[in-house]
């Protein structure tokens, strides 16, 4: 599939023009996002993605749109973990409702910039030394046997997060919260705020999610226009998902276990790529069952009484 200089560019200032309109449009000014209007963005985020999973199967055909389609479930479903993530950090530092959208947009504009450096050299090793896929496809299977072993959540500790205490070193940080601002100026000084800690925290939080999420990707299609786009639509639709979500997140109790299975079916899939290649259609229908099972089972299979409660999250109502 080959995509002129000009694709890339027109796909991007579309996204730019996207996100533009998303914080200087519909949501110019700072308010909690209701869960009525976050089902409207999460409904119009996959609308377009499958508007154009529409026009890749136009231009490119049956294959290439499959392939799109299972990266781009593959993707939604590993940024379930990002998810989690935000509602731990949201209470940890109590950070107003009003003001998560606008952390979150920021923190997606970086994670945008971020995943596309990651995919531009992961597609370079791979057209550079064939043999890297084996690498990522036993990081996976790695990946996806640690993460069904682990009985919890990981505890998040910012003072220990080397970026954090990197800021600390360069500017103070202000005790308590100053609106939106990420910046302030105190004593005629430049000072953080901590709104920007968590957006720290946030960022290098995806870059490790991303070291897991793009090797993936690979495996499904090595497309660097595919792998690009859909990384990119199912990290636009993740802040609407989370507020979506975020109040029953904890009630999704399998659903760990079955990113691990993809994980490790996606690794399987790399090291025996060259022996015996799975079919995209039966990638696509193995991600997506895993994926229902594990919902329904969270649904339907009553939780332990010990289990614990979740920390609520904040949503101004």
């Amino acid at each position: 599939m080959h995509v002129s200089l000009w694709g890339w560019i027109g796909f991007n200032l579309f996204i730019l023009l996207l996100l533009a309109m998303d914080l200087g449009v519909f949501h110019r000014k700072s308010h909690v996002v209701s869960i009525k209007e976050a089902g409207l963005w999460t409904v119009a985020w996959i609308g377009m993605a499958l508007i154009f999973n529409a026009g890749v199967y136009y231009f490119a055909g049956k294959e290439m749109a499959l392939q799109f389609l299972t990266g781009y479930l593959l993707e939604k479903s590993l940024s379930v973990d990002n998810i989690f993530i935000f509602v731990l950090l949201f209470n940890l530092f109590a950070v107003s409702a009003i003001y998560q959208h606008r952390l979150l947009f920021w923190g997606v504009l970086g994670a945008l910039v971020m995943r596309g450096a990651l995919i531009g050299v992961g597609a370079y090793l791979i057209s550079q030394f064939h043999w890297i896929l084996y690498i990522f496809g036993l990081f996976l299977v790695f990946t996806g046997i640690k993460l069904f072993l682990q009985k919890e959540t990981e505890t998040i500790e910012p003072e220990k997060n080397i970026f954090v205490r990197g800021l600390r070193r360069i500017v103070p940080v202000t005790a308590d919260y100053q609106g939106g601002k990420f910046f302030v100026r105190e004593a005629g000084k430049l000072a953080a705020t901590p709104l920007f800690v968590v957006l720290l925290v946030i960022e290098t939080t995806d870059l490790l999610f991303a070291f897991d999420s793009i090797p993936a990707i690979f495996a499904v299609t090595q497309e660097p226009f595919l792998v690009y786009t859909s990384n990119v639509f199912a990290i636009l639709g993740l802040r609407s998902l989370y507020f979506l979500l975020a109040n029953v997140m904890d009630k999704f109790r399998f659903l760990k276990l079955g990113l691990s299975a993809i994980l490790v079916f996606i690794g399987v899939k790399m090291l025996v790529m060259d022996i015996y290649h799975i079919p995209i259609a039966l990638s696509l229908g193995v991600i997506a069952a895993v994926l229902m099972l594990s919902i329904l089972a969270s649904i339907f299979i009553p939780a332990e009484e010990k289990e614990a409660t979740p920390l609520p999250v904040q949503n101004g109502r």
